[in-house]
């Protein structure tokens, strides 16, 4: 683990984890609980993250929340815990609570419109073994796992098709780890941790771990709390506070999460 930024003492948040009275865990999926697969149904938790989250749950005192740009049906399945967590699925339109009450956001006309648009532009593209994700609120142009010469002529393609879509406001177009994405405006990453934290009192421990472009805005949004931190192999440039590895840096610091000052 590595501290990013001046403001931050990794050992004292840590500690102050184990005493706060009350905790919040947000976290992204794929690429932070999960490695990529070009095939998003395949894309399964590393080892011992369900362990650890099902820990972390279990003990109590923490408020665990999944935000991700997946629709928010498709991950409680994918991480099959017993004690479901808050979910905020397609970049925020989307809140699925641990009892199943749902809560969702419509884009408006505009955006919908945009959106037809992109698909109706993007359908050339799939002839070279891109893939079309349709979303609530966006659409995905997937390119993962393909040769890096074919990527790189997707993404300009994509950008030409997309962009003038983009000039019209009610859409933008966002670049993401393994393709391009036509997103509505209107909420996003940040949208679901300024709502998470809305509702947290503020001598709460807070912490929220992405890997991701579209990660950049949660973590902005959680350091006026708490503890935003960069989960990927690689350091890039970032708003996070402290970078780690996964899968073992990841599980560590989750370990890290579990323990109580009583504990200690």
């Amino acid at each position: 683990m590595l501290a990013l930024t001046a403001r931050v003492d990794l050992a004292a948040f840590l500690e102050r984890v184990s005493t706060a009275p009350q905790r919040v865990l947000m976290l992204d999926y794929d690429g932070t609980l999960a490695p990529f697969n070009a095939r998003p149904e395949h894309a399964v938790p590393y080892t011992d993250v369900v362990p650890v989250l099902e820990a972390i749950a279990q003990a109590g005192g923490t408020r665990v929340v999944i935000v991700s740009g997946r629709p928010a049906d498709e991950v409680p399945p994918l991480l099959s815990l017993t004690v479901r967590p808050e979910i905020w699925g397609s970049h925020g339109w989307e809140r699925l609570m641990p009892d199943g009450t749902r809560i969702v956001e419509e884009p408006g006309a505009g955006a919908r419109a945009a959106l037809a648009a992109g698909v109706t532009a993007a359908a050339d593209l799939l002839q070279d073994g891109a893939r079309l994700e349709r979303k609530l609120a966006s659409v995905a142009l997937h390119w993962r796992g393909l040769p890096p010469r074919v990527m790189e002529e997707l993404h300009e393609r994509a950008d030409a098709a997309w962009r003038p879509i983009a000039a019209g406001g009610a859409v933008e177009l966002l670049r993401f780890d393994g393709g391009l994405e036509l997103r509505s405006i209107g909420r996003n990453k940040q949208s679901a941790v300024k709502a998470v934290l809305s509702e947290t009192p503020p001598d709460s421990a807070v912490a929220y771990l992405g890997d991701d472009i579209t990660d950049e805005d949660a973590f902005r949004a959680v350091k006026l709390r708490g503890l935003g931190v960069l989960v990927r192999p690689e350091l890039r440039e970032t708003e996070a506070d402290v970078w780690l590895k996964p899968p073992d840096e990841l599980i560590a610091f989750l370990r890290r999460w579990t323990v109580r000052k009583q504990d200690a």
